[in-house]
């Protein structure tokens, strides 16, 4: 998969991961694995640069003597994961389109 493209998507997912609840590093990733795949090398950056664009906020709680850091997403984020649908949309009827005329 083109990594732009890549990139995008798991945005979205985090976001998307985030809507309901607030989670945590490992969490999301297990919630996101079963549709596309990502590392924590891959997610950190991501959770980092939504963060900065304040489509997140963050808390840290001591668990058993150790720091865990909560993702949270904001209002902003919110509004992005509805763009992304939004771009979804239009990515789908490209598919569509490209199908298409692969299949004549």
């Amino acid at each position: 998969m083109d990594i732009q493209l890549k990139k995008g998507l798991l945005e979205a997912c985090v976001l998307a991961a985030l809507k309901k609840e607030e989670s945590y590093g490992y969490k999301i990733i297990s919630d996101i694995s079963p549709y596309i795949e990502i590392s924590e090398s891959t997610l950190y950056p991501i959770l980092k640069r939504l963060e900065a664009g304040t489509y997140l906020t963050t808390r840290t709680v001591e668990i058993s003597g150790r720091l865990r850091k909560y993702y949270m997403i904001t209002e902003a984020g919110k509004r992005r994961l509805i763009e992304y649908t939004e771009d979804l949309d239009e990515l789908e009827r490209v598919h569509k389109f490209i199908y298409r005329a692969i299949n004549r």
